[in-house]
């Protein structure tokens, strides 16, 4: 997700840059009212025309947070004023009114008064229409900054006639539809576009200012072929047209553009080679083509100026070129998932900070230049057919956090130079041949999450120093040829959450285990011996345990019984004996070649005659249940229907309301009594008819207030059903997923309690208990700050909502998880919201994948730009960033830095962590200060790099609950 960094950079969220001339101007011109203000000089006034202009936009604006109590305008928040040609008076230039939930476009008539306006910025409202609203106008003859993005706009781009000195235009993350033909004509100065994340269709607008640099049209239904044409644009610097429909190949003419910088053609359907005069633009720094159709080889020289370069998910075929991976500036190469061949370059640059190249069919040997990449953190060498011995040389890649040579041909012992890689998170050898004893010198891997040695010839006994890791999460030794016993010490490892150690020689007793483990227990196909240790009751968070084919005996503890989270317990083949615990229905149990052990719903001295007889018994018994459950139901039923507490067209009639929707269909999720009676949803298509009910607009959604026949409130989301991504394909489908939602039962989550489809647009009832959202506690300008007590109960409570969402039999995933999609019921009481969205989103009916949707800027995991797929891991790394704003009351993304990596940065060092902590909290006291440290390094290893080695969602919660 990181193709907007570029055009990012002087805005902060909303992919929207401003000129640098302007920007300076502006800046250096606020620093001057300053200044003044703090030698005790009073700044200019406004001339007096322009002060009652400004006076009619703040009671435009209304009680949306703005800040207009100061006399003078000019020193308003995100206004910006400069001297006018009299020097005597200012004007205002700047006008900034970004995320105020504004509506009311009657403010457009203040605007166009102000003629000496040059940046006017309205992102992030609720703007729906801008016909009319620009003609006459005098403000657009001098505006050279326009930017609407994250608003409701929809229908056909129009023409933006009378902008003749625009330079910046954002309209990105509307609902524009339609094609783009000569609209752009009319601004013969225009500089930057952003057209992303709306609809539209057709081909390139080619009709654009010769003086364009900036160009993104990333995230539409854009088709046909990239133009030749597009290359007469000679001061293209950024040039984003991913995740559309392009097809065809790809004209090779980059000579013709000598100033780009940025080039991102990724997620479309671009068939032929890779343009090789790539090579020959020496501006060039990024090139980004994954997830096309690319065929042929890797230009020989395309790294020769850029850093990044990424062409994973092509099919890219032939030898990688031996200068691609040696240019001293490169820094992050991803070619996997290609069908490359031959050997990996010797020449490797030291500043080479991450390399993938797996998922291709590359041979040979791990060069032993590896250690010649000094700087690199992640290399991804698995799924190749790479052999012989594992290089010592990668011992001098002293920074590496990710280490995946899995699924090679790799032979031998793993060289003892590993263990000098202290700052290790991942390490997977799994699928190979290697062979010996595993390295004691392991123990030495201090940061070590997870350790996968699986389907290898390991030999030998498991080294003690393993089970002293601090951080192992994930260990995974099956299919080897380990004997001895299962050491001790492995209950010290309390971190622990995954261990498999099947398909080995193993002897010995079952030792304690750590409480922690709540993935998977598999200790199957071993020899080991004596009973189960009842104390395998305590693991109430794991979900399967497996001990077959061992040499067990004795009976089943009953104290397995309490493992509320287990899915699935296979004792097969062992020799256990008595009677089979009565676990929960949802348990799958396996207990075949026990030939003592019986079933303990099923008593051993039952005659055939007496099962047969109880057998009838039970089917009358059912029958007669049944039939009384089914008159009850019909009963229920009639009833419900009487009551009209569903509602659809036949019952309702025509609609006799101007501007509300007709309701097609209506369903209660919950059957409380209290909610089916309050709940009419013809008031809840009322209510979001009118905008003033809105009190809450996320990404995705719209809320609004609504208040019932009988006086109570809820809350109505507005799904937009005529977006394209939320087609489920039938409204089956999207009834049965809210039916699976609305059985959760958690009060950190928001679970919909009715749900009411229009012509148009699907609604989502809540019960209303929202107050504000934490980004909106934590970031709205308050005078008040938020005390630690309350940071941390949000914090342990959004943890409790995602832990018990991703424990579910099918995990429920989150697709924005932010501080703006977290409600609070109170100060300390958090409720996540939007969980209903991965469900019904359909993602193939998207303009790219889930990737282009998925998440909010400063909360996306890295791993989308390769993956393009939600995960658990992914849920984690947001909520890491939720961290991190509550400990240091930063926004995710400031200054252009995103608050994770800014994190990263000081952490390094223990006496930099210090910087990260809010100190308006963290000097209250010096328990606080504690326990803010410890939440910090949960936090610190939610947003690690690598997806692999983020803690689950159980552990973090652990440690959370734990943190002093």
């Amino acid at each position: 997700m990181g193709d907007g960094k570029r055009y990012c950079s002087c805005s902060s969220t909303h992919g929207f840059s401003v000129p640098l001339p302007l920007f300076s101007f502006f800046t250096l011109f606020c620093l001057h009212l300053s200044i003044a203000a703090a030698a005790g000089n009073p700044p200019l006034p406004l001339n007096n025309t322009q002060e009652s202009i400004m006076r009619d936009l703040s009671r435009s604006v209304g009680s949306a947070g703005w800040n207009t109590t100061v006399s003078n305008p000019c020193l308003w928040r995100g206004i910006g004023c400069s001297p006018s040609n009299s020097s005597s008076f200012l004007v205002v230039t700047k006008v900034d009114l970004s995320g105020y939930s504004i509506s009311n476009s009657t403010l457009f008539a203040s605007l166009c008064s102000l003629d000496t306006l040059h940046s006017l910025d309205l992102s992030n409202n609720y703007f729906a229409n801008l016909t009319g609203h620009f003609s006459p106008c005098p403000m657009t003859a001098g505006l050279r900054v326009l930017n609407f993005s994250s608003n409701r706009l929809s229908g056909r781009l129009g023409h933006l006639s009378g902008f003749s000195r625009l330079e910046v235009l954002d309209l990105s993350f509307n609902s524009f539809l339609g094609t783009v033909t000569t609209q752009l004509s009319v601004m013969p100065r225009l500089r930057s576009l952003n057209l992303s994340s709306n609809y539209l269709v057709g081909a390139v607008p080619l009709r654009m200012a010769s003086s364009m640099e900036e160009l993104v049209l990333s995230r539409n239904s854009f088709s046909d072929s990239i133009p030749s044409s597009l290359f007469s644009y000679s001061d293209l610097t950024l040039l984003d047209l991913s995740q559309n429909s392009f097809t065809g190949d790809v004209v090779d003419e980059f000579r013709k553009l000598p100033k780009l910088r940025t080039l991102i053609l990724s997620g479309n359907n671009l068939t032929g080679a890779i343009p090789a005069s790539l090579s020959n633009v020496m501006t060039l720094t990024r090139f980004a083509a994954n997830q096309n159709n690319f065929t042929g080889s890797v230009p020989s020289g395309i790294t020769k100026h850029v850093k990044m370069l990424d062409l994973s998910y092509n099919g890219l075929s032939g030898e990688i070129p031996s200068d691609l991976l040696g240019p001293a500036g490169l820094e992050t190469v991803d070619l996997s998932s290609n069908y490359l061949q031959g050997p990996i370059p010797r020449n490797l640059s030291s500043h080479l900070y991450r390399l993938r190249l797996g998922d291709n069919k590359l041979n040979g040997t791990i060069p032993d230049t590896i250690g010649d990449a000094l700087a690199l953190a992640y290399l991804e060498l698995d799924n190749n057919h790479l052999m012989g011995n594992i290089s010592s040389q990668l011992g001098r890649c002293r920074n590496l956090s990710l280490l995946n040579l899995a699924s090679n041909h790799f032979q031998g012992q793993v060289p003892d130079a590993i263990s000098n890689l202290d700052k290790l998170v991942v390490l997977k050898l799994q699928m190979n041949n290697l062979r010996g004893s595993i390295p004691s010198t392991f123990s030495d891997l201090t940061n070590l999450n997870t350790l996968n040695l699986s389907l290898n010839s390991f030999t030998g006994e498991i080294p003690m120093g393993i089970f002293n890791l601090p951080k192992l999460s994930n260990l995974n030794f099956q299919g080897n040829k380990i004997s001895g016993a299962i050491p001790v010490s492995v209950s010290s490892l309390q971190s622990l959450i995954e261990l498999n150690l099947a398909d080995n020689s193993l002897t010995g007793t079952i030792p304690t285990m750590p409480t922690s483990l709540s993935a998977v227990l598999n200790l199957s196909h071993n020899h080991l011996s004596g009973s189960i240790p009842s104390n395998v009751g305590v693991l109430k968070d794991l979900e399967i345990l497996d001990l077959s084919y061992n040499n067990l005996s004795g009976p089943v503890p009953s104290s397995l019984e309490g493992l509320q989270s287990l899915t699935k317990l296979v004792l097969s083949y062992n020799h256990l004996s008595g009677s089979l615990p009565a676990f929960r229905s949802s348990v799958t149990v396996d207990s075949t070649g026990n030939p003592d052990l019986t079933n303990g719903k099923e008593s051993s001295n039952d005659s055939p005659t007496s099962r047969k007889t109880r057998t009838h018994t039970v089917v009358i018994i059912v029958a007669i249940v049944s039939s009384l459950v089914g008159l009850c139901l019909l009963a229920a039923i009639v009833m419900f229907a009487l009551s009209k507490r569903i509602y659809r067209v036949e019952d309702e009639g025509p609609s006799t309301e101007v501007g509300v929707c007709q309701v097609i269909d209506g369903h209660f999720i919950t059957m409380s009594s209290v909610h089916t009676s309050g709940i009419d949803f013809r008031y809840a298509v009322k209510a979001v008819s009118n905008p003033n009910n809105i009190f809450l607009k996320t990404r995705f959604c719209t809320y609004y207030k609504a208040m019932m026949p009988n006086g109570s409130i809820y809350s109505v989301k507005k799904l937009d059903w005529s977006d394209k991504i939320f087609h489920v394909g039938s409204q089956e489908k999207f009834g049965h997923e809210l039916e699976v939602l609305g059985k959760l039962s958690n009060s950190s989550v928001m679970v919909p309690l009715a749900y009411v489809l229009t012509e148009d647009n699907a609604y989502l009832l809540y019960e209303h208990v929202y107050k504000s959202t934490v980004f909106d506690l934590l970031h709205d300008g308050r005078s008040h700050v938020l005390d630690w007590t309350s940071r941390y109960s949000i914090a342990l409570g959004v943890a409790q909502g995602l832990t018990f969402l991703h424990g579910r039999t099918q995990p429920v995933l989150l697709l924005d998880l932010s501080t703006r999609t977290i409600h609070l019921k109170s100060t300390n009481e958090p409720q996540i919201g939007d969980i209903e969205l991965y469900k019904i989103i359909d993602p193939s009916k998207s303009s790219g994948s889930l990737s282009t949707i998925a998440g909010t800027v400063g909360y996306i995991p890295p791993e989308y730009a390769y993956t393009m797929r939600l995960t658990m891991a992914g849920n984690v790394y947001s909520f890491g960033v939720i961290l991190l704003e509550l400990l240091t009351g930063k926004p995710s993304v400031s200054d252009g830095m995103e608050l994770a990596k800014w994190a990263l940065s000081l952490s390094a060092r223990p006496e930099q962590r210090e910087q990260v902590l809010d100190t308006r909290v963290s000097r209250t006291s010096v328990g606080v200060h504690s326990q803010m440290l410890s939440v910090l390094n949960i936090a610190l290893s939610c947003v690690t790099f690598s997806p692999d080695a983020r803690p689950k969602m159980r552990n973090v919660l652990r440690l959370l609950a734990n943190a002093k």
